[in-house]
């Protein structure tokens, strides 16, 4: 099949090199001609695991095809995807704008029967704005071309984006007719062989799905994390009840795991454009705004553990912080837990030497012009000379390190573990001042 992808972001590099690499002919448009050009030259804009292999090969077989020029694009595919951002506003509500405008684009240039596919995380709704901005084009051009809009969100996780694309656990069309489903599934077969993954609804279903998930994860992040604060208090230890209740089947062990709060492009976004869109319809989505209240507080936590242990005088002070993405695989730092903690220990006139081995570009993108940061090229070297370690993201090469090279080279044996990566008995007898979320050993210098 030919088909067309506007966005070359996140979601629409990783399906248009996905969708080529099971032999459709693919063409991803972007009005950023200089991220074009670097596609064309190999340059991926983002770290996603094993996509740069297939984005290229892809690329020189013919499949995967990259242009500025949208005539081109919609003249290309009879399936047409809209993966474009949809930042949030300054209300939380989802911004719309590139959205309808690639929609208007569409319909602008369109000359026979098109599928446009909502791919872009998008309030419920949109597929009707979608519909009346391509009809009120065509009816500017005097045309009754026919077209359908289709909702198919993505489910893909950042670090394991292709693997999702690739094995999807359910694939979500929503859609009005037949015709368009039919066309979708036929896209999508090389995925749905072992057994039926394509659950068909109506469009507006699938679009609250997508917010649904993502705010059903959200809520149970958030909820673990009560539980974390709660263990500190009382003297438990959260990792027990961590195993304790997601023995049970009904709830299970994934996005059960406490930490220093979640971040990335989708949660924090997607729960405040729910809890918009309740609003909108007069609803007092309650649930979804603690969740959102408690992440936006579980962000501090590592400050405070740190504020605390050293009696509120961090001036002068260096810590050494490991991890600076908001999560494994991806350099990806929006909403990331590592922001809030640098801005405050900035704030409180402390220093940071930092690590991430991935998010190194994109921390020095986004604090160029701080002096109090020093970015380090390895985990070693941002601990030499600091007054304690700092844990934000749970990458794997920070799971085993050399313990004593940590506490030789801090100027106190001090670590503030924000994703628990350690056993605090074990750490104890090496000598560690070790706090970390929810663990009872924790509770003990701060109660």
């Amino acid at each position: 099949m030919n088909i067309t992808i506007f966005g070359t972001g996140y979601v629409g590099l990783v399906t248009g090199a996905c969708l080529a690499d099971v032999g459709h002919h693919v063409m991803c448009v972007d009005v950023d001609k200089t991220k074009i050009e670097n596609l064309k030259n190999g340059i991926i804009p983002i770290f996603e695991p094993g996509l740069e292999p297939i984005v290229q090969s892809n690329f020189e077989a013919g499949r995967l095809k990259f242009t500025t020029d949208a005539k081109e694009g919609v003249d290309f595919g009879q399936l047409q995807f809209i993966a474009v951002g949809t930042p949030p506003d300054e209300d939380g509500s989802a911004d719309l704008k590139y959205v309808l405008m690639v929609a208007r684009t569409i319909g602008e240039h369109m000359n026979d029967y098109k599928v446009v596919i909502d791919k872009s995380t998008v309030p419920v709704g949109t597929g009707d704005r979608v519909k009346k901005a391509i009809q009120e084009v065509l009816q500017s051009r005097n045309s009754d071309l026919r077209f359908d809009v289709v909702s198919n969100p993505e489910f893909l996780k950042e670090g394991d984006a292709v693997g999702d694309f690739m094995k999807p656990d359910r694939i979500v069309i929503g859609a009005d007719s037949e015709e368009p489903i039919e066309l979708i599934r036929e896209a999508y077969e090389p995925f749905n062989r072992s057994h039926d993954r394509i659950i068909s609804m109506d469009i507006r279903s699938a679009e609250l799905t997508k917010y649904a998930a993502n705010a059903m994860l959200a809520t149970k992040i958030s909820f673990m994390n009560e539980v974390a604060n709660l263990a500190e208090r009382l003297g438990a230890d959260v990792e027990n009840v961590r195993r304790g209740i997601g023995s049970d089947p009904r709830i299970g062990y994934h996005f059960i795991y406490p930490g220093c709060g979640y971040g990335g492009s989708c949660f924090p976004k997607d729960v405040q454009a729910l809890v918009m869109t309740a609003d909108s319809v007069g609803y007092d989505s309650e649930l979804l705004k603690a969740v959102e209240s408690v992440n936006y507080r579980q962000k501090s936590k590592l400050f405070e553990k740190v504020n605390k242990y050293f009696d509120g005088d961090l001036k002068g002070k260096t810590f050494a912080i490991w991890g600076l993405s908001f999560k494994p695989n991806t350099d990806d730092m929006r909403e990331a837990s590592s922001r809030v903690l640098m801005e405050l220990l900035w704030e409180a006139g402390a220093k940071v030497k930092a690590y991430d081995p991935e998010a190194m570009k994109e921390t020095q993108r986004i604090y160029a012009d701080q002096d109090n940061l020093d970015l380090c090229g390895t985990k070693e070297q941002c601990l030499k000379g600091a007054d304690a370690l700092l844990i934000c993201t749970e990458w794997k090469e920070f799971r085993s390190p050399e313990f004593a090279v940590i506490k030789n080279s801090l100027s106190r044996p001090a670590i503030f573990d924000g994703r628990n990566l350690y056993d605090p008995e074990r750490m104890a007898r090496k000598g560690f001042d070790y706090y970390a979320m929810g663990r009872g050993l924790s509770v003990q210098k701060f109660i």
